[in-house]
């Protein structure tokens, strides 16, 4: 067995071992609920901020990785778009929930401990360039989408109130949070005294495979029931189309291969609860974000190590 399968599967063990407590009753879904607060409120954004502290992106080339990146969410996000609207004959708020399932990847859950495990603290950096505009535009997207195509999209659109509202939550967030005090921290120059490292490291140590349990222990109160079709084909958009778009940007633009690579990987991760929390924001395909999140999620076990091994052949 390779390292990198390996990996891939102790990842998604961890997952596994998550549902499988939660499933069993082991474990309440309420635990599951707690963990992932923990995980995303405080032990994933020190993690961050490490990061952000520490890190060394030389090379990384964030203009020309967000461009591949955000190039392949656009094509997967209007494919999830128009399949939703013009082949399954749903409505426009179907649509934006149908794009957002099959273009929002779960960068930080799952993404941040796996990148960690495949490419190392590396592979983190250059993942946290994805992270620190990722969650702003998937949301500035779906607020600006749900605007024009939701129920309301007939009623003049208000501006101020949708930008309003896209701060509110973005400045609100933990993740963005720890990104951006980790740049002021940066930006100083002042190196971290040895207590408050040791306390960020300790807690930053744990983000991973906690979040990874916290998230196979939240899939369970999702399952899969109704809206199998678009769930199935949403999935083969976020797993198939999003990481091939990606990995013909990265080597259009000629990405360095690490950069490529942790492109290509962050593509071919499911799709992460934000979907199904942008969902019920507006009140519309709730069913459907799940069930896909859940089906992406279980067969992200064996393309994810696919899209891994042909990035390996492409880009060395």
């Amino acid at each position: 067995m390779s390292a990198v399968t390996e990996t891939v599967l102790f990842v998604f063990s961890l997952v596994a071992l998550g549902y499988v407590a939660g499933w069993t009753r082991y474990l309440r879904a309420e635990t599951g609920d707690a963990l992932s607060e923990f995980a995303v409120g405080i032990a994933v954004p020190l993690l961050l901020f490490r990061t952000m502290v520490t890190a060394d992106f030389h090379g990384a080339a964030p203009w020309a990785l967000w461009s591949a990146y955000f190039v392949a969410v656009a094509a997967t996000w209007t494919a999830g778009h128009l399949t939703m609207t013009r082949i399954l004959g749903r409505d426009g708020a179907a649509g934006v929930v149908g794009g957002v399932a099959a273009a929002f990847s779960n960068t930080v859950l799952l993404g941040i401990p796996f990148m960690l495990g495949i490419f190392g603290q590396p592979g983190v950096e250059i993942l946290s360039l994805i992270v620190s505009v990722h969650l702003p535009t998937m949301m500035a997207a779906s607020i600006v989408l749900f605007g024009i195509f939701g129920r309301n999209g007939n009623q003049q659109l208000r501006p101020l109130v949708l930008i309003g509202q896209f701060l509110r939550k973005l400045f609100a967030n933990p993740l963005i949070v720890g990104i951006l005090l980790g740049l002021a921290w940066r930006f100083t120059g002042i190196p971290m005294p040895g207590l408050a490292m040791r306390l960020v490291d300790a807690l930053a140590g744990i983000a991973g495979p906690l979040a990874l349990f916290a998230m196979g222990l939240g899939l369970v109160k999702f399952g899969v029931s109704g809206n199998v079709t678009a769930a199935l084909v949403l999935s083969g958009l976020k797993l198939f189309l999003m990481p091939a778009v990606a990995l013909g940007m990265a080597w259009l633009l000629q990405l360095p291969p690490l950069t490529a690579k942790v492109a290509v990987a962050t593509a071919a991760l499911p799709s992460g609860i934000n979907s199904y929390l942008i969902a019920v924001q507006f009140g519309t395909g709730q069913g459907l974000a799940s069930n896909q999140m859940t089906i992406a999620t279980a067969s992200a076990v064996v393309t994810t190590s696919l899209w891994l091994w042909i990035a390996q052949i492409v880009f060395g």
